[in-house]
């Protein structure tokens, strides 16, 4: 060309280049190509316009897909949209690979992109040579889908903000990983560090209260919602002379700045921080912007979570009771654990509430309530705390366990089925309760129980039992339910255990191995100290605990965790709950109307009996009760009671049994003949028992028999005869 002829048109200097002009519209979805695209594209090198769909069959669909996820990101920032994009021919093989590199627009009335742009092909290394093993190796595409689906995974299951920093942290990008991170969050108009890594203690002091106005880049990002790209310390000094000072000194040599942006709100800013130099190509800011989508949301999910955590929290602290002041001639300890499934927030609860007679710390008596309300969620916690307050105000005013438990059945069947009569979803609940009277003078408790697991006591040598207790429907099903009463003496030494289900069953255990392992936590727990007792229980279920246990613990649980520990100490010595036994004792209640206890009977009889050494008078002393009890409920119209001790020393042990009603219709000894189906009671207990006998009482009878451990005649008791 000589110097004053006129310049040649764009459109033949780029064709001398070997680079062809395209003109894509996505409101008409047409595609316009100039020569020297169309002969790029394998099409015959005239000028045309095509439809997506003919545009789209010539090239790779991984590609096509790659151009619509780049413009995006193109126009969000402002930037140049660059990809490689290989070329197919009819059969579908590649012929050519081309870079295409456009100024992408977007029309927010049509809502439509418009893209004008150029393609030029692209040489791929030889296969074999370095450069192509290096392109194989080093996929980029493959590494970063690979790390995108690494990233997403890591970042959705972290369950907590400072999980989500820690993911973050450890996030190795394909081909250049940052070296420095932090994440800025927004409180009024200051910008704040939620974390950092890559930094020492005190790096971020500069930056953590910076007000939004300022010339930072993070500052920046929030107000605008684009991201930077800074890839020299000189740029990042032009651009922001008054914040350089506070970057020099850390060394770095690029920076990425990217919003984080949740639901169209920029919520914060994520810095990624190089120490070496990054061009910040379009392959690198879509992973960097991909991985800045990704964060925010698990930002926003963790932070939602442990706000919800903390409402819940609080609302469940805020409904359950603290135990109040000492009360003299008994200790009492609690634990609760929410669950994990769904809000940690639930039905479980205990109280302990004074009754009339004199507050706790005068001596007067108390009750100790546990319950469950079916459900695990707000309303189950709303219903908890409703009825927790009518118990109180029932056992206020004076009301004995059957009229507490009666009154609270018919409140809550009244909040619940009551209240939604014509609704046929309506969402009715029950909850279980066990209601115990202490008198802390006498050890005396008044057990009633609706639909709940039976307490537990420990004697004062270790020995576990399970009290059967009398029990009606759960509250909220009957409003004319009625529920008996249990009464028993807690002795000195003794620890009485009430819990839901969730300390027992968690775990996947049933009714039956969850009582063991609750049993065996009981036996082996050493101490007089019932703080130390409740946080073993707890942490043999499920591990560590504290009063009020959240965060990944509580997240685990299957069911919530509800305990209370009340225990009376021992004659003389203090507090301590271990004192020498003079005896250890059951009693247990057996109605005419309830002859299915007397399994119950046996069973307690064999746990009293845990440690005799010899299995066939355990054996014979479970018979013999069989019969007595069996011989009150079938010849008299009497209840009965039974009364079981274990007297001495090991080795030297004697076991008194005693079942009492009130017939005055004695027991005489028969000889039944070979098909008599009764008479054999009396015959059985001279055979099998060391000593025996009837004793009347005032009202009624008591016929009882001794067994000795020993194989001689009985040992001396060293605390005198046993009572008759």
């Amino acid at each position: 060309m000589r110097t004053g002829e006129p310049l040649p048109a764009v459109g033949e200097v780029l064709a001398a280049l070997a680079t062809g002009l395209w003109h894509w519209d996505t409101a008409t979805e047409k595609v316009t190509v100039d020569a020297e695209a169309a002969r790029l594209l394998g099409l015959p090198a005239v000028q045309t316009t095509l439809s997506e769909a003919q545009t789209r069959a010539r090239l790779h669909p991984v590609d096509w897909n790659e151009i619509t996820a780049v413009v995006g990101l193109a126009v969000a920032e402002r930037t140049l949209a660059e990809v490689r994009i290989r070329i197919m021919d009819e059969q579908g093989r590649v012929i050519r690979v081309v870079r295409s590199r456009s100024k992408p627009s977007y029309d927010r009335e049509k809502r439509s992109f418009r893209l004008i742009g150029t393609l030029q092909e692209v040489t791929e290394p030889a296969p074999g040579t370095p450069a192509g093993r290096s392109a194989v190796t080093g996929d980029w595409r493959r590494s970063r889908e690979a790390f995108l689906l690494d990233a997403g995974r890591a970042l959705a299951e972290a369950r907590s903000t400072e999980e989500v920093l820690r993911v973050a942290a450890g996030l190795s990008m394909p081909g250049f990983s940052p070296d420095g991170l932090a994440v800025f969050g927004v409180e009024g108009d200051r910008l704040t560090i939620i974390g950092h890594h890559g930094h020492t203690a005190g790096d971020d002091s500069p930056f953590s209260n910076m007000a939004l106005d300022t010339n930072y880049p993070a500052a920046e990002v929030v107000r605008t919602g684009r991201a930077v790209y800074i890839s020299t310390p000189a740029q990042y000094k032009a651009r922001y002379p008054a914040t350089w000072p506070l970057a020099a000194p850390f060394g770095r040599h690029s920076w990425a700045f990217l919003p984080l942006t949740v639901a169209g709100r920029t919520m914060g800013a994520w810095m990624a921080a190089f120490a070496y130099p990054v061009t910040f190509n379009p392959d690198e800011r879509s992973v960097l912007t991909t991985v800045a989508r990704m964060l925010a949301q698990a930002l926003s999910r963790a932070g939602a979570a442990e706000t919800e955590r903390a409402l819940t929290d609080g609302l469940q602290r805020s409904m359950l009771p603290t135990l109040g002041p000492q009360i003299p001639g008994m200790n009492v300890a609690a634990r609760y654990v929410p669950t994990g499934g769904g809000l940690q927030v639930g039905g479980d609860w205990y109280d302990m509430i004074p009754l009339p007679g004199g507050p706790p710390s005068g001596g007067g008596r108390i009750a100790l309530v546990i319950g469950d309300v079916q459900g695990h969620d707000v309303r189950a916690a709303g219903l908890m705390g409703q009825l927790r307050i009518a118990l109180r105000a029932y056992a206020s005013e004076g009301h004995r366990p059957d009229a507490v438990l009666s009154r609270a059945s018919r409140f809550l069947h009244g909040m619940t089925a009551g209240a939604f009569e014509d609704d046929e979803g309506a969402d009715l609940r029950f909850a279980t309760c066990l209601y115990v009277e202490a008198d802390p003078a006498t050890g005396l408790l008044q057990i009633a129980r609706a639909g709940h697991p039976d307490p537990a006591i420990r004697m004062a040598d270790g020995t576990v039992l399970t009290r059967p207790t009398a029990g009606g429907l759960p509250l909220g099903i009957d409003p004319d339910a009625d529920y008996p009463t249990t009464r028993i003496t807690l002795e000195p030494g003794e620890t009485m255990l009430i819990c839901t289900d969730g300390l027992i069953e968690t775990g996947g255990h049933d009714l039956e191995s969850g009582w063991q392992r609750i049993r065996t936590i009981l036996e082996e727990h050493k101490g007089d100290d019932l703080e130390e007792l409740a946080d073993a229980l707890v942490q043999g279920v499920h591990g560590p605990s504290s009063h009020h246990t959240t965060g990944p613990l509580a997240d685990r649980r299957e069911d919530d965790i509800a305990v209370l520990l009340l225990s009376r100490p021992g004659e003389g010595l203090g507090e301590s709950l271990f004192v020498p036994p003079p005896v250890r004792r059951t009693m247990l209640s057996i109605a005419q109307a309830e002859p299915e206890r007397v399994a119950a009977a046996r069973q307690q009889l064999r746990e009293l009996l845990h440690d005799w050494p010899s299995p066939d008078q355990v054996d014979s002393a479970v018979l013999l009760v069989s019969e007595m009890l069996t011989n009150v409920l079938v010849h008299t119209d009497a209840d009965a009671l039974l009364l079981a001790e274990v007297r001495g020393e090991p080795g030297d042990r004697r076991m008194r049994i005693q079942v009492t009603d009130t017939s005055d219709a004695l027991p005489h000894k028969r000889r039944p003949g070979e098909l008599a189906s009764s008479g054999r009671g009396l015959v059985l207990i001279e055979l099998l028992a060391d000593a025996w006998g009837v004793d009347p009482q005032g009202e009624g009878k008591s016929i009882w028999f001794e067994i000795y451990e020993s194989t001689g005649p009985a040992a001396e008791d060293p605390d005198g005869p046993l009572p008759t």
